[in-house]
Formats: C-alpha cells, structure tokens, sequence
C-alpha cells in the first residue's frame, strides 16, 4: 500500500461522526439545484427523501423554460420546487408576472426565494427583494411560501463598504413584513464553514429582534479546489480560513471535504440552547446532487 493510500484509510478510519443532536438539524433539509444538474437526475425520487424542499437556482442567459420545466418535474414527483427570484436579473412588472404565471400555471409553484442577485447593477427597475414583496404579486399569486437571503459574512453587493447597514435595515423591513402576511418565511443563507462566524451572525440578528427562522447554507461533499473556486465565486469571506487551513494540511488535502464539523458545531450550539435559531440545513451541492444527498442520508440516520 502507498504511503498516500495508507493516511487516506487510517483518515477514513478516524473520520468525526455526527452528533445525535446533528442527526435531528440534518433531517428535512433543502437543497440546491441548477437545470443543467437536475437534468442528470433520471429520478429524484431515487436520490432525495420525499417532500424535500429543492431550490432552483436561476441562471441568467438561460431561457425562463428550462427553470419552470424543473420545478414541474420536481413538483409532479412529490417534491416542493422553490425557484429564485433575482430582483437584479428581473427588467420590469411584465417579466415579474410573467415568471410568476409560468411557475405557478405550468409547474404549480406556490413559493420562492427572493433576492437581489448577484448582478452589482439592476438589469431593470428592481433592485431588491423588498421591491419584489412590495409589489405584492406573490400575494396575488396565492404563494404560500417567501423566502429572502441571508448572509452570514456580509455582502458587498448591498453593503459595498463591506459593513451591515443596508442588510441590517432590509431584514428588519422584512422582518416586519413576516409579522403581518400569511405566507411562511424563513431566512435562507449564502453557504459558509465556520460555525463561529454563524453563530456570532445568528446571535446579532436575533439581538435585532429577528425571529424569522434561518436556514443554514452547507456546501455539500466536494474537492477541496471546489470549493475554494465557488467560495471566491460567491464572495465567501472570514470562513474560508477553514478551507486554507485545510489545505495546508497534506492529511486533508488528499479528501473530500465534509461539512462533519460546522454541523456539529451548530448541533451543539442549538443542544445548549434550543432557542438557537437555525432551524434546518439547506444544502448546496458543490460536489454533486446524489453525494450530498448520500451523505446526509449516511449521517442523519
């Protein structure tokens, strides 16, 4: 056996296992899906427990069908479709009834994830997800379901000074819009991997006195260099040291990384305090829809 072999089975050997309190946060978790991914999947009823929340990114310079073609195979095989809403991808009111009308008529859809987007400027006359709410189109729709971004470590593309102000203000008109509508919300966060970084964001919101539940954002099972490239992708800040970290370490290198320790590390915050308030985990599939869903499946047992 090679030396590189034998650390990889003395590694797996040693492997952390999850927590009895993690089994719980893992189950009934969301996950991420983009066309071209869900596309490779024959059945998602072989892959993801069934009522699984699956979240369809929306991918710019795709054409609309392909997002509302998804969310129909995931709602006709029992799951429940949340596609995105960009505000900044989106050009005017037309578009936005648009899209709400194809999800909802063609594919049955009765919620979403409202954001601003990616984009640093908007493609039309919305910017925000707070503009989206406001134009009370979901409400009229009869979505039965909202939910907004989160970001544990910031974004620059609302706050450019790197600060929490803009976030800050738009959670808390948010929050007071989730006190008076009659559809379910939840906060549903950019992935990291450093439970601290979490927690110490969860604990300020809550401070602030938001109560909309959050969902964690996990990258799923994938290389290493994976990672690193979608984490610069997306803007992921203070908790990449974890990965760096990792990637210095030869032993660790030469393994897939696994979110084993950030979930631990958040089961064990909500064990010690129930009123901790992440309430699920939702899943980005970085290394493949069928091994995070093999993986939690593995750990939530």
């Amino acid at each position: 056996m090679s030396f590189s072999w034998a650390i990889i089975s003395n590694l797996k050997i040693m492997e952390q296992k999850i927590n009895t309190f993690t089994q719980k946060f893992i189950k009934g978790y969301s996950i991420e899906v983009t066309p071209r991914s869900a596309s490779n999947i024959e059945s998602f009823k072989d892959v993801l427990p069934q009522n699984t929340r699956v979240y369809i990114a929306h991918i710019e310079n795709e054409d609309i069908q392909s997002m509302v073609n998804t969310a129909k195979k995931l709602n006709d095989e029992g799951f429940h479709a949340m596609p995105h809403f960009p505000a900044r991808a989106i050009q005017n009111e037309a578009v936005l009834n648009h899209w709400i009308s194809m999800y909802k008529n063609e594919a049955g859809v009765d919620e979403a994830l409202l954001l601003a987007g990616g984009r640093s400027k908007p493609l039309g006359d919305f910017e925000s997800s707070i503009e989206l709410i406001e134009s009370g189109k979901f409400d009229q729709a009869g979505f039965k379901r909202l939910h907004i971004a989160g970001h544990p470590e910031g974004n620059k593309d609302i706050d450019p000074d790197g600060g929490e102000t803009n976030v800050s203000k738009a959670l808390s008109w948010k929050q007071e819009f989730s006190n008076r509508t009659d559809a379910s919300m939840a906060i549903t966060t950019q992935f990291c991997f450093d439970a601290a970084v979490v927690k110490k964001w969860a604990d300020n919101i809550k401070s602030n006195g938001i109560d909309i539940p959050i969902h964690i954002g996990i990258a799923g099972p994938a290389k290493l260099q994976t990672l690193i490239k979608f984490s610069i992708e997306c803007g992921v800040g203070a908790s990449m040291k974890v990965l760096t970290k990792r990637a210095r370490d030869i032993t660790k290198l030469l393994l897939p990384y696994k979110p084993t320790q950030i979930l631990n590390d958040l089961g064990e915050y909500k064990s010690q305090d129930p009123s901790f308030n992440i309430e699920q985990v939702h899943f980005f599939p970085l290394g493949g829809i069928k091994k995070a869903a093999e993986w939690a499946k593995e750990y939530s047992n």
